[in-house]
């Protein structure tokens, strides 16, 4: 006890304010349930915060207020002056021609002109990803779409060549900096593939035109700027 106090003293006579008693102190319950305390009060020690950084306290809870946060996204109307390029399989010619067409209806939807897209075939899905890169090195396009049609037979090819597909497009992608759209199906049978080729479950060749246009936009308006 007799330490204490001379603590106490000794900083009370080198740091008067810190022990300061308040205009209005406020009563609190000790743990032990004895009398009221007394806060001691290190306002005079304090700035205020700036009314940008006002911490709104609810329900005991103070959510920090963000100020500023930017917001980027990619426009699909902004799309003058965007140069996309396609690369197509020509394995399984059937699926891979009605996702290409999928596409090209979605690039004119969106008033991509024809003279900017470039239709580039290969022969097969696991073709596909080194000329993506090579289109994306070039510096000519804004985004790359790969579409191409892997379906599963009775061998462990397929497993492959779906896996080299989707590693080899995003590998394009981040050596060559531009956006490599995968738009490769990978389905356990025909009837599958015709269904994501124009069927019942939509055109993924057209999907994956929109996510062109969107990435192409974000990086030409905003992250390449």
């Amino acid at each position: 006890m007799r330490m204490t106090s001379f603590a106490a003293t000794e900083l009370g006579r080198l740091f008067p304010s810190l022990l300061a008693t308040p205009r209005n102190p406020r009563p609190v319950l000790s743990p032990l349930g004895r009398s009221p305390e007394t806060l001691v009060s290190f306002s005079s020690s304090i700035r205020a915060a700036p009314a940008a950084l006002e911490l709104c306290v609810r329900n005991g809870r103070a959510p920090v207020v963000a100020a500023g946060t930017k917001h980027l996204i990619g426009s699909l109307t902004k799309t003058e002056g965007l140069k996309f390029a396609v690369v197509v399989a020509r394995f399984n010619e059937i699926i891979t021609n009605l996702l290409l067409e999928g596409a090209l209806e979605t690039f004119g939807r969106y008033s991509v002109d024809d003279d900017d897209i470039t239709v580039v075939k290969v022969p097969g899905s696991f073709e596909v990803p080194v000329v993506a890169q090579c289109l994306g090195k070039s510096g000519k396009f804004d985004a790359i779409l790969c579409i191409g049609a892997v379906i599963r037979g009775d061998t462990s090819h397929y497993d492959a060549v779906a896996n080299s597909a989707a590693s080899g497009v995003l590998n394009a992608g981040l050596s060559s900096g531009v956006p490599c759209i995968f738009g490769v199906l990978t389905c356990d049978d025909m009837e599958q593939a015709l269904n994501r080729a124009g069927g019942k479950s939509g055109n993924k060749g057209a999907e994956a035109a929109v996510t062109a246009i969107e990435m192409a936009s974000l990086f030409k308006h905003h992250l390449l700027k």
